[in-house]
């Protein structure tokens, strides 16, 4: 009987200490798998100055001859949206980064400290792939994993044009998707607007995420035409939105595509290395979370 106590407190044990483990390396290790040496596709990794002669820069918009950014605020349903309105003279102006420029599990850092040291001039936070052990994940041209995450994921994929077109994984393969040229595939959603039309249901959620949230979105007007969006949320000053909201909300700005990036507490907006929205997890404080990844505006 004694034996049998004692063995029994030693499976309980193994159980527990095998469970401790699976949740330590779901979300605290971290694990490098590739070092990205530049995230800008076509151009230098040396770090440029945003107010060289010829350019103007202010506390909300920037214009060059390559990069038009003007950043707008708005309230809709409770909720404060701000918006990026970013037109391009070439798609490499629009680029991926990772945090540490590393693709990686469990490697995060702030949006802000990400897209500083790829010397972004604005940056979103991106899909949080690193959350994941599946979906799509090509940035700048190179292909990372190409596990499906199901075959009804919706995926964004940005050409080499800098049109932008929604996949299912389950329609194409990855390695189809490099080989056609694609940028960047970005694996969250859904998808919020196709060709024009809103492609949400009312009731229609990320996950067991709450109806109303902080929100990020990347839409294409035309190519080369971006609205970068981040909404806040969880708070008395700003409620949140449903996707279904967010959708309506992008439809008055004529996109043509808009896809849903990662939200909550994620959602975040950097502009020249200054917080733009309130990103908050509980809503009690308002901090940055640290995410595995940034989708980024600059040279």
């Amino acid at each position: 009987m004694k034996k049998e106590k004692m063995f029994y407190k030693i499976d309980c044990l193994l159980i527990l200490g095998l469970c401790l483990f699976v949740l330590l390396d779901t979300f605290v290790i971290s694990r490098s798998f590739a070092t990205v040496s530049d995230v800008r596709t076509e151009t230098t990794a040396e770090t440029v100055s945003y107010t060289e002669s010829g350019s103007v820069l202010t506390a909300d918009s920037y214009a060059d001859e390559d990069i038009q950014i003007e950043i707008s605020e708005y309230v809709y349903n409770g909720t404060t949206v701000y918006v990026a309105d970013v037109q391009l003279s070439s798609p490499k102006y629009l680029y991926s980064a990772f945090a540490s420029n590393t693709y990686g599990k469990n490697v995060t850092a702030a949006t802000s400290e990400i897209a500083e040291e790829a010397n972004a001039l604005l940056a979103i936070n991106g899909d949080y792939y690193g959350a994941r052990n599946s979906g799509y994940v090509l940035r700048n041209g190179v292909l990372y994993r190409s596990t499906s995450a199901s075959a009804d994921q919706e995926d964004l994929v940005i050409n080499s044009d800098g049109s932008f077109s929604i996949i299912r994984e389950g329609e194409v393969s990855a390695e189809e998707l490099l080989n056609a040229g694609a940028l960047q595939v970005y694996s969250f959603g859904p998808a919020l607007i196709e060709d024009g039309e809103i492609a949400v249901s009312e009731s229609e959620e990320v996950g067991k995420a709450k109806a109303s949230n902080p929100r990020t979105a990347i839409c294409e007007i035309e190519p080369l035409h971006y609205l970068l969006v981040v909404s806040d949320g969880r708070t008395e000053e700003s409620e949140g939105l449903s996707l279904h909201e967010l959708a309506q909300f992008l439809q008055q700005f004529n996109v043509k595509t808009a896809y849903n990036l990662d939200g909550g507490g994620s959602s975040t907006m950097v502009f020249n290395g200054t917080l733009i929205n309130n990103p908050t997890t509980s809503g009690r404080s308002i901090k940055e979370r640290s995410v595995s990844d940034a989708l980024c505006i600059g040279l």
